[in-house]
Parts: C-alpha cells; structure tokens; sequence
C-alpha cells in the first residue's frame, strides 16, 4: 500500500553533501549506473566475473547505505552472497539471470539464513520459512544472486492510516538518493532507493495499491505492476489475494522486462496464476524497439493528471515525443467507475487483510501466528513497533472476522473488480479504440514528516490496482528537483505491449535522474 508524504525538517538539508562527503572518505570510485543488461553484456564477454560484481555491489552498499548518513535501503545482507556468486562462476550452464544480484523486499519467503520480517519486530529472531517464496525460487533458478532483502513501509503500509512511508521497526526510515529530506515513497521504498542507488542490478517490489509504481517513480526508475496472477504470491505477506502482486523495479524497461521473463509463471501454490495459461509471453523483450510507440493510440486520463504545473509542464513535453515517435494521443478520455471501485475495494480490504495475514501467520508459525498476536506484541513493544503511529488499520481488521464481514467483502470485491475493470478502464479502451491510457505517475514527493505521517500527494495507481491490470512506470524527468514518472495502464495480460510502450517512450525521451552524488 501506497501513503504520501508532509514537509517535515527531520532530515538534515545537508544529508546529500555528507553523503558524497562519506564516498570519499572510503575512497569509492563512484561509476555511471550500469543497466542489468549492460552487466550481463559484461560478464558474457569475460569482462567481469560473477564474484566480483557482486563484490562491487555489496561494496557500494556497505559504503553508501550502512556508513555515514544512512539510506536504508538495504535492511539485510546475504551472508552467502560470496558463496553464491563464487558458486555460479563455476557453472557452465547459464540461466537468464546467471550471475546477476538482485535485492528482494522484505516481505518474500527466503529459507535461508535471512530473516523475512514485513518490516516488523513481530517476525524477527522467531522461526523462518521452511520454503522460498515461489518469486524467489524462480529467481535462484535462473542464476541470479540474492543480494539482500530491501526494507519497506512497515506491514507494506497497511498499519495504520498515520504511518509514513518508507519506516518500519527493523529498518528505520529509507531516504530518497534524489534528495534525502524528501519522501521516496512506499511501500517498496527500500527496493526502489537501492536500484536508484546502484545496490542491486535490479530488486523485487510488491504492489497492492502504488506500492511498486510510486516509490519508482518517486526515485526516477522504472516499475512494473504486472497483472494480479501474472506473478506468484505464494511465499509473499499478504495484504488481499485480489491486488497484491509481486514486480520488477529496474533502471529501464528493457531490464524489467528481463526481469518479467523469469518471475512470470504459472504457480500450483497461487491458484490465481492458473488464469496467466495462455497470457504468458514467451520473451517480454520481443519487439521492444524504438519503432515501439508507431500507430499506437494512447489516451490521456486527465483526471489523473492532477494540478500541478512542472507535473504538467513535463507531460506535455512528453506528449510531444510520443507523438514524435508515432503515437496518436487522444485527450480527456474518462474512466467510468474510478472513485466508486475504489471505494468498494478499501471497504472490503480489511476483511481480507484479516483472512490472508491470519493464513500466512498459522502457517508460518514464527512466534506470532494472527493478527490478534501481532497486535498484542505491537502493544508490548510500543516504544519499539509505534515511536510515531499506531495500528488502527490492524484494530478494525481484527473486527472484520465475523461471517456477515466476510460475506459482505465478498460482495463488494467483486463488485469492485467489474467496474474497475470490464467496466471500467477496458470500457474506456474500447471507446477511444485505444492501446493504452497513460498520465503522469505522481507528483513530487514532499519532505518526510515522522510526527505527523503521510498525506495523500497524488499518484495515479488505484483503477489498475483494483482491476488487477498492469501498470508500468517510467522516468519522466524532474520537477523542483524530484523525479515524476509517465505512467502506461492496459488491459489484462497487456505487459508486453505496456512495456514496448514504454521502452519506446525512453528512445525518445531518456529521462532518467542520476542521484547527484552517485556518479
């Protein structure tokens, strides 16, 4: 879950400089951020070894994310990263991602020697899972090295309705590379600062509502929300069966595509990925070209688009290169439904947060085993667990265990996925004859206020959360110094074109931010 953010001073306005200041004084030689395809390019010629890039990665993070002023992006190393790596650069057969470190969020099952926590003290030191979530399984199996887990917004954001983004009990509060007083969004903050940072050739994210698009385009990369079944979830904290998925959080598309080819699949633990049969693309790489954007008919949800005038100043600088590139835009296109499917799925939310947290708590046994138990040690470590909100969300979910609750969320969720989606963002492609709807992402991030938590700053995420539909965030360049993103949303199964789209749209207008002090 997605929250926004107040202007706050908590953060030193000088964290940037003494964050460059810190570089030096460790002698790090700070390089252009590489893509996850230029590394791989790398290594197949014999240009770098699998040990030692991931060695240059664990370097910059111990140098720029755990030594001076902190980022936090990285709430835990792999101890076995080395091995790992070392391991893998004596194989000679190759998966798509041999080699490759990846970061993961801390709410992905590792059986391993790291601890799976959603950010909270609850799950930490108390027994670990028996089984890899099926997202990491995939990733392991295709020779990527998992480098660590990111933090994130505590429980993914979805405690209390005064959190602030990017804080969770284990891993304090992750600062945005761009600028550290200002918010870098959640609840993928963690995942979204280290590929930004250059912690990782890529990270997993997991999105409910905005939690994969909004902190990646508040920190100038690319995220991709695929469609709900699309992914795996089993193995992942749940917040509801019916949004939640997992996502690739990369420098470009290219690479988030790369990443898509690997984590997608059909899954015996996650009933829901057996409607991806027949969805799931071969290579979602194919046809990614800068020819991509050529005939396409893209509308403009403006109701989306906010009010403010870099945002919009930036969008329409953006649509001229879309239309340079081939593009038709159509404008004022409307979304039937939008607030009320909204509406409908926050009603129904809490009974299902209640149902699937309970699931995954029994299951995993790791010392709390409901949300009845978390609440309880939440209340025993108050100066611990809530220092600046509470857990009213938990305390109203709790309520929601009763067969009239689950009865009625039943109702309402699927009411809220038929307008929010066939009658919703598909009537709206269907009546402009339209490829895909797009808007600017979010509008700059405001600064981090702990005392008095997050504000609802626009970001466009919740029709194609609620529909389940993909939703792929690009850079689209800064306002007052922060990133904003340019948003595709589509129908059902569209990743492929989402992301040609997109890829594209980067030929065209390359505009993704460098943190000053990471060059």
């Amino acid at each position: 879950m997605n929250r926004r953010s107040l202007l706050h001073s908590a953060i030193p306005a000088a964290a940037g400089l003494a964050m460059a200041t810190c570089a030096r004084r460790h002698g790090l030689v700070l390089p252009p951020l590489q893509s996850l395809a230029g590394w791989a390019g790398l290594l197949a010629a014999g240009k770098m070894t699998i040990p030692a890039l991931t060695e240059h990665f664990l370097h910059r993070i111990r140098t720029l994310d755990q030594a001076g002023p902190l980022l936090r992006a990285v709430v835990e190393v792999n101890p076995d990263a080395l091995i790992i790596a070392n391991r893998l650069g004596q194989q000679t057969q190759r998966g798509l991602l041999h080699g490759i470190p990846v970061l993961v969020k801390d709410n992905m099952d590792t059986a391993d020697s790291m601890e799976t926590t959603a950010g909270c003290l609850a799950l930490l030191g108390g027994r670990r899972p028996e089984r890899d979530a099926t997202v990491i399984t995939r990733l392991r199996g295709a020779g990527a090295v998992l480098l660590g887990k990111t933090n994130l917004s505590e429980w993914a954001n979805i405690r209390s309705p005064n959190s602030t983004s990017g804080w969770s009990a284990r891993g304090g509060l992750t600062l945005n590379p761009h600028h550290p007083g200002h918010s870098a969004s959640g609840s993928s903050t963690g995942s979204a600062v280290a590929v930004a940072a250059g912690f990782a050739t890529a990270a997993i994210g997991t999105e409910t509502n905005g939690s994969i698009v909004s902190p990646a385009s508040a920190c100038g990369i690319v995220g991709l929300k695929p469609t709900t079944g699309l992914v795996s979830r089993a193995g992942i904290i749940p917040i509801t069966r019916w949004q939640d998925t997992a996502g690739p959080m990369t420098l470009t598309v290219w690479d988030a595509a790369l990443v898509l080819n690997v984590i997608a699949g059909v899954d015996a633990r996650d009933g829901f990925t057996t409607a991806a049969a027949g969805h799931i693309c071969p290579d979602y790489t194919a046809g990614l070209t800068a020819k991509g954007l050529r005939g396409k008919r893209l509308g403009i949800l403006r109701a989306e688009c906010g009010s403010h005038p870099g945002v919009l100043a930036l969008f329409d600088r953006a649509l001229n290169h879309l239309r340079e590139a081939g593009a038709e835009i159509v404008d004022n296109v409307d979304l039937p439904h939008e607030q009320e499917a909204g509406r409908l799925a926050w009603q129904c939310m809490l009974t299902e947060l209640r149902q699937d947290l309970n699931g995954y708590l029994e299951q995993r046994a790791a010392g709390v085993s409901s949300l009845a138990e978390v609440i309880t040690y939440n209340e025993d470590h108050r100066a611990q667990e809530m220092p600046y909100f509470g857990q009213e969300f938990f305390e109203r979910a709790q309520l929601r265990g009763t067969p009239e609750a689950i009865a009625e969320a039943t109702t309402l969720r699927a009411e809220a996925r038929r307008i929010a989606g066939p009658l919703g963002l598909d009537a709206s492609l269907r009546a402009h004859a339209l490829d895909a709807l797009i808007c600017p992402t979010n509008d700059p991030e405001g600064t981090v206020d702990l005392t008095h938590g997050d504000t609802e700053n626009r970001v466009a995420c919740t029709p194609a959360a609620v529909a389940g539909y993909p939703h792929l965030t690009v850079p689209m360049g800064l306002v007052d110094g922060l990133p904003v993103g340019l948003s595709f949303m589509g129908t059902a199964w569209s990743e492929q074109f989402l992301l040609a789209c997109g890829h594209a749209f980067e030929q065209v207008m390359p505009a993704r931010p460098t943190p000053t002090w990471v060059v």
